[in-house]
């Protein structure tokens, strides 16, 4: 018997912060937020809530928006009040927890942890991560699927964390004027995915056909809609959730097929 090596992951989180909550991976049921019945029933919703992993903030923080400054505070803050958010700040006494650990040549270059942009009501986050993915693997950063939050709107972004290591953050749009907006340190702030270049390269945008007329469907795609939509609803027995069955045990039989096919590898 030989021992295979463990294959290197496609996605690695380092935390800088370390009081930070670690990434989770991202839920079916969006973390008990969905309705009951489309967490039965609607196998679409549960695997997009599902398609990721969760970053936190690394520590509670309430900010406010008088639609020209920016002002915050955090738990555990050494004074009352708000403070202004004037271009960057860092993360409460990271700075210095980052020169005794980093080398002479990165002293001093420690992440700010949040930044007012110039875009009225704009902020950045920094996570208190970095995250590196495999060669040819890119990190989808975006809102957390299907959850609901307030007043506040994630700008989704690809970054290439293959080939750029840097502070893992999110750009944040306070929607709302004069609110106290709370950003939970046990709550996902957004939902990072990892996708190979291939899928949102130039070659595969383009590799679309459009057929923009109903007399287009042919009998092949006749066949197809009868069978997707016609029969199950001409079906007075017809089993609430089908679809979602049917998704549920396709994937399993994957994972199957997945886990035999490793222990023929193991025992070659």
């Amino acid at each position: 018997m030989t021992e295979t090596a463990k294959p290197s992951p496609i996605l690695t989180f380092h935390r800088l912060i370390e009081t930070a909550r670690p990434p989770m991976r991202a839920d079916r049921s969006a973390i008990g937020t969905l309705p009951t019945r489309a967490f039965r029933y609607c196998e679409a919703v549960c695997t997009a809530s599902a398609f990721g992993w969760y970053v936190f903030p690394p520590i509670g923080i309430t900010l406010t928006w008088d639609g020209s400054q920016i002002f915050w505070t955090y738990d555990g803050a050494e004074h009352d009040g708000w403070i202004p958010l004037n271009g960057s700040a860092q993360f409460p006494y990271f700075a210095q927890r980052f020169d005794e650990v980093a080398p002479p040549s990165c002293r001093g270059f420690s992440p700010p942890f949040i930044s007012a942009l110039k875009e009225p009501g704009v902020v950045q986050f920094w996570s208190g991560l970095i995250a590196r993915t495999a060669p040819g693997w890119g990190l989808l950063v975006r809102a957390p699927a299907n959850m609901p939050r307030g007043n506040w709107e994630v700008y989704e972004g690809i970054i290439e964390t293959d080939r750029w290591f840097g502070p893992l953050l999110s750009n944040i749009r306070l929607t709302k004027t004069d609110v106290q907006i709370r950003f939970e340190p046990d709550w996902p702030i957004f939902q990072v995915v990892p996708l190979p270049r291939s899928l949102y390269g130039n070659e595969t945008m383009q590799s679309v056909e459009l057929k923009l007329r109903l007399a287009d469907f042919g009998e092949a795609e006749w066949a197809a809609y009868e069978e997707t939509v016609v029969k199950p609803c001409s079906d007075p027995q017809r089993e609430q959730g089908a679809y979602a069955q049917r998704t549920r045990r396709r994937r399993k039989g994957e994972v199957g097929h997945m886990a035999a096919s490793e222990e023929e590898k193991v025992g070659s």
